[in-house]
């Protein structure tokens, strides 16, 4: 029989990965809750939850078996996971393991048991601190404690841009604040984290160098590294340009990168989950400090490994749901290097023209081993996109795989300038112009 797999959030783009990949023909895939349903105006975490359950209460209640419940996007997402998978008498890492990890404050506590690479760092009150702590310098950065894709998280250099960058986060921050209060009260947590619960700020000292993001499982007590990409991004912007695997580094600092990895998960546990975590590497000073550590892979790398090793790192994930050993395969894939690029805009506009489908297909058979992916459509407001970081407008993505990075840069010019978007500038007060 094959096996039911049910995926939060289930959207077009990840379901063609999904079906193609190798254990495809023995699952079939059922979504659960639309991505707009979970990622709405307003995110209530007792609705979303209640509203799986009985999405899947339905299911069992007509016979069928529930073998896996999967999903690969953020908070909420991963923090569903274990509590649905809990009711369901399915394997799973514990929802105080991943709240370790999604809680960016809780996570440095962890991090300061096992190792040294992570940045000066310290809590902010939104509503009542005008400083940072004392002890901490500028250049940094100020994030609430949970957050993610860079929103609302802001570089400063003084005082001012502190202070301006804290009023912003109170203005944007209870989307993601208010419902990760909610998920806090499930978790018994320690009084250090207790006391300062889901709605403050964290502060680090900037971090320079080459970003790079480690993907990896852990099973039966194993941790297994199966890839580093780097994260390039454009030049005096702190937006990503790409997403590229595998990253060119030193086989020394993958060896440390991976010794580093393996110390802190196996700190934290994650059975059956796969990660990943996000590092700087500063060539000139060979220091390596660890940004943040996610309780998931990474849905926007899920091509790069498809096209380089020839498995999606969403195979990694189903199979650990299914108890499984991912056993996730080297360089076996079509092309030595491939990306995730991102089509951007600095300044806001009204979308007055998308590229149509068809010439998204001609522009696909052009430009050989690519696939494009908008993120905004006509009569879109840019600035009221959700989830978009907090210096740019993200208008597509563009997968692609190459010979070498000169091809992989070249094709991308090439998709970028047969894009056509029209979109009219936005005047000072707020209406499109023209």
């Amino acid at each position: 029989m094959p096996k039911n797999v049910f995926v939060l959030g289930l959207d077009d783009h990840n379901r063609r990965i999904l079906e193609d990949m190798p254990d495809a023909h023995e699952c079939v895939f059922h979504g659960v809750l639309t991505f707009d349903e979970i990622y709405g105006e307003k995110i209530s975490l007792g609705d979303v939850l209640g509203a799986a359950q009985r999405q899947l209460d339905a299911f069992e209640g007509s016979g069928g078996s529930i073998d896996a419940i999967i999903g690969f996007w953020d908070f909420p997402v991963s923090t569903l996971l274990p509590l649905l998978r809990k009711r369901y008498g399915l394997p799973t890492a514990s929802l105080e393991e991943v709240v370790k990890c999604e809680h960016k404050y809780w996570s440095r506590l962890v991090q300061q048991k096992v190792i040294d690479e992570y940045p000066p760092f310290g809590l902010v009150d939104p509503e009542h601190d005008t400083a940072p702590p004392a002890d901490l310098r500028y250049p940094m950065w100020v994030k609430p404690v949970k957050s993610f894709s860079s929103v609302l998280a802001f570089g400063v250099n003084d005082e001012e841009h502190f202070q301006e960058a804290l009023g912003k986060i109170r203005d944007g921050m209870d989307w993601i604040s208010a419902p990760f209060e909610e998920l806090l009260e499930y978790v018994d947590l320690p009084p250090e984290i207790a006391a300062v619960g889901g709605r403050v700020c964290l502060a680090e000292e900037a971090i320079v160098g080459r970003q790079l993001t480690v993907e990896g499982y852990r099973y039966q007590g194993d941790v297994h590294v199966y890839g580093v990409v780097e994260s390039v991004r454009f030049d005096n912007s702190p937006s990503f340009l790409r997403f590229q695997y595998p990253a060119t580094l030193p086989e020394y600092v993958i060896e440390r990168l991976t010794d580093i990895s393996r110390r802190l998960v196996e700190e934290i546990g994650l059975e059956r989950m796969t990660f990943n975590i996000e590092y700087f590497w500063d060539p000139g000073t060979d220091a390596i400090t660890l940004l943040e550590i996610n309780p998931r892979h990474s849905q926007s790398h899920a091509e790069l490994f498809e096209d380089v090793d020839g498995m999606a790192n969403h195979e990694a994930m189903l199979r650990l749901a299914l108890d499984r050993d991912p056993k996730f395969p080297h360089r076996k894939g079509r092309y030595a290097v491939a990306a995730k690029w991102f089509v951007r805009r600095f300044s806001d506009g009204v979308v007055r023209r998308q590229p149509t489908p068809e010439e998204i297909d001609a522009i696909q058979h052009i430009v050989p081993g690519t696939s494009i992916e908008l993120a905004a459509r006509e009569g879109d407001r840019l600035s009221e996109l959700q989830e978009q970081d907090t210096y740019s407008y993200h208008l597509a993505s563009v997968y692609i795989g190459a010979a070498d990075e000169a091809e992989l840069t070249a094709k991308f010019d090439q998709v970028v300038a047969a894009l056509p978007f029209e979109i009219d500038e936005v005047d000072t007060v707020g209406a499109a112009a023209g």
